[in-house]
This record gives C-alpha cells, structure tokens and sequence, in this order.
C-alpha cells in the first residue's frame, strides 16, 4: 500500500538553516566517502555550532515528498529489523508458538519464514555476524543464534543466557554483540562475546533512583519496591491529565515511560550510540581498541557505580522523545524513529535534529493514528532505501490504534513499510553482515 503525506511543509527555520548549509562548504562527507572521517564530531559542541549540515538541502524533497510502500504485514507483533547484503529484511514475531522469523524482500514480494524462536519468546533485536548466522533476542534474558533457511526452518540454539530485557543490538568490530537492556529500564548494557558470555559493560542514569525504596508485598505473594527518587514521563494516551483553566496534573498513573536504553548502533570508527526513549536523547559511549568503555561513569553516587555521568549525553531535543531504534549512513547521521509520535528523525553528526516526517493530522479527529507511520520501532538502511518496522502499539499519537493499515479491528498488527524516496547516502555497511543466499 503506498501512502502520501500532503500535509507535510518546512518551516521557514529549517529552510533558513538549509540554504545557509546550501552556500557553504561541505566538510568532507562527500557522496564518495565510504564513511564519515571520524567520530570528532560526536559530542563537539564547537564542531555543532561550527557545522554547515551538509545533507540537509538534499532532504527537502523527502520532507515535502515523502510515501511509504508496505512490503509485509504480520499477524504477530514485531519490534526488531535487520537485512542480508542482498537486500532482505528480516524480523520476528512476538507471542508465537514458536516465534517466527521472516525473511522479506525489501523491493516486495512474499515472505518466507526461515527459523523460529523457542517459546515463550517476544522477539526483539536481531542481527547477523559474519558467517551469516542471524541472533535473535527473546524478550527475555536469551538471545539465540539460528542459520536462516527457508526449505528446512531452524530452531534457534541458545547462544547466552543472562541479558534480561535484551532488546537493541550491534556488533562492534571484535564479533562482541552488545545488547540494551530495554522494557526493565535499567539502562544496562551488556556485551557477549562469541563463546557466548556475557558482561555487564555499563549502565544509561534510570529515570529514579532506589534510595527511599520500600519493600512490601501488597498481594500477599511476589515483593514490590515502592518509592525512587527522579522523574516518571508519561505518555498521553494512555495517561490523562486533569485540565483546569488554571493546571494540568495527573489523572491516572497509566502510560509511564521508563526505557533508557533501546536502540544501539556503532560509528565507524568504534563509538557506540544509544537511543534513551524515555528523556529523548542519545548517548555517545566511547569504546577503546581492546573493547573497553574510556566514557566516565560514576559521577553520581546514588546510581550503580558503573553509571554514565551526564557529560555523555550526545543530544537531547522534543522531537527524538520516544526515540527507539536508530541507524547510521555513510556520513555518520542518525536515522530514528520516534514511535509514540509517529514520526523519522535526522540526527547529523553533529548534533542537529530535525524531523524528516510525522503523520498528517487528520482534519476532522485531529489525530494522527491513521499511517501511514503506525507507531515505528525499527530502522534499518538497505543502501539508499529507509525500510521500517511497526507494531501498531496504542499509545500518545498513535491513539487509539483502530486507525490505519494494521492493528485494532484487523487480521494483521504489525507491519514494515520502506520510503519510496531514496535516502542522500547509503546506509553504514555493519561490521558484519550476512552472506548473500
């Protein structure tokens, strides 16, 4: 299904901000850089007030242009998104018995299913080594590595154990495969390396700390930790507010949003980026050569002593909140998607933010939960192309999910969806990838 944003116009600032970036000299990431020069960049504050944005002129026809093509839809949910060197999308079920792995053609055409994960699983990141061996976390604390075949569908075999909440991955140039700890919002992030254990390597600031945290068991059973010091940002739906001529305060406690650490993604040159859903920010972790962490950690006591101190926040802006999985291009800029606001962000090199597409207001409902972006989890570059996966999950602007192509009221919840548009550069070759079938 191809769908067409109408609405979608740039602001006088953002055309400003291009035609001065239009009349400036580039800064070395032309089209025939293989990747960006370095990570200098990341983190610079006087290389992002001196950048001049280079690909920001050739993303106007995107932002007035942009229609998405549907090439799979899924009766299961779904959340991660990953590709072959030969342009197949792949992703898992969430909730199966046992849990599916599909294998889409990024240009359309039929899915096949090529393994399956163990039950009970809730599949999230994926990711293919060198070998071409795809790892598959299950939602829980397990992450297992199958051979993809479509004749003979493999069960994944356990590859490690111990990585609770496992949700975004990537692997660095050692074959480690690091992992967020996602929905038990931690902030933990691990690394497993290819025997197979697992480290905790570092941990993104939770929103609350645990110094005032009181233990009771309410039901009689399980024990709950009640108290924490911080903030709890909710979503609205399912959160509601009381609004008065004079206040807006807390109606429910539904809709807090909690994840720290979600999407991951290396830079060329070894630094890692993690997307903190919850704040609207990305961090910037620097990894040495032997794979340790050289960012400082343990600025503040109230937090596990291998905590990131807050100098390492890359960028923080409104539009990156509910920020999940995101993706790098040659130039070293970051592709996100938003997911509770239904929209494609730009993050360059150097920090600046703008948002590539939201979804149109409907005129009459003024909402907009229609598509065709239905609430976005995972990107991935196939070369030019932007391909994204979507769970059609009820929460602030894709509220209520009745609308649009998949979820509530249909067969299909979940779906991936690629911008017909190409992209100004191609997606970042991973350090590994999987052979061509």
């Amino acid at each position: 299904m191809n769908h067409r944003n109408r609405s979608s116009r740039m602001s006088a600032r953002m055309f400003a901000l291009i035609w001065a970036a239009s009349t400036a000299t580039t800064l070395g990431c032309e089209e025939n850089a293989s990747v960006a020069p370095d990570d200098t960049a990341y983190g610079s504050a006087s290389s992002r007030t001196a950048s001049l944005e280079p690909d920001l002129l050739e993303l106007l026809p995107l932002q007035q242009q942009a229609t998405f093509t549907t090439v799979f839809t899924a009766p299961l949910a779904t959340e991660g998104l990953t590709a072959d060197r030969a342009g197949n999308l792949y992703s898992a079920g969430r909730g199966g018995n046992p849990c599916p792995v599909w294998r889409v053609p990024s240009a359309g055409g039929p899915a096949v299913v090529v393994g399956n994960i163990p039950s009970p699983c809730s599949p999230n990141g994926l990711a293919f080594d060198e070998s071409g061996a795809l790892y598959v976390t299950d939602g829980g604390d397990k992450i297992y590595k199958l051979i993809p075949n479509e004749t003979a569908p493999p069960v994944g075999a356990l590859f490690a154990a111990g990585v609770p909440g496992g949700n975004g991955v990537a692997f660095d140039r050692r074959g480690n495969l690091w992992v967020t700890d996602g929905g038990t919002s931690q902030g933990r992030v691990f690394s497993v390396d290819p025997a197979g254990v697992v480290t905790e390597r570092f941990r993104v600031q939770p929103l609350a700390n645990v110094v005032n945290v009181v233990t009771t068991t309410p039901d009689g059973g399980t024990p709950t930790d009640t108290g924490g010091v911080g903030r709890d940002p909710r979503a609205l739906p399912p959160g509601t507010l009381a609004i008065t001529p004079t206040s807006r305060t807390a109606n429910n406690t539904a809709g807090s949003v909690a994840i720290v650490a979600n999407g991951i993604a290396f830079t060329p040159h070894g630094t890692l980026l993690i997307s903190d859903t919850a704040r609207g920010v990305i961090w910037r972790v620097e990894i040495d050569g032997a794979g340790n962490v050289r960012s400082s950690m343990g600025c503040d006591t109230t937090f596990s002593p291998n905590t990131l101190c807050l100098e390492n926040v890359f960028v923080a802006h409104p539009a990156l909140e509910g920020l999940d999985g995101i993706a790098l291009d040659t130039a070293g800029n970051i592709w996100g998607l938003a997911n509770e606001r239904n929209a494609i962000v730009f993050v360059t090199r150097f920090g600046g933010v703008y948002q590539l597409f939201r979804n149109p207001v409907d005129a009459v409902s003024q909402l907009r939960n229609a598509g065709p972006l239905e609430f976005p989890t995972s990107p991935f570059l196939v070369d030019r192309k932007l391909c994204i996966a979507q769970t059609d999950v009820a929460r602030r602007d894709n509220f209520p999910n009745s609308a649009g192509e998949v979820g509530s009221g249909v067969a299909t919840v979940a779906k991936i969806s690629c911008l017909d548009q190409p992209l100004p550069r191609r997606g970042l070759p991973l350090p590994f990838g999987s052979r061509a079938p």
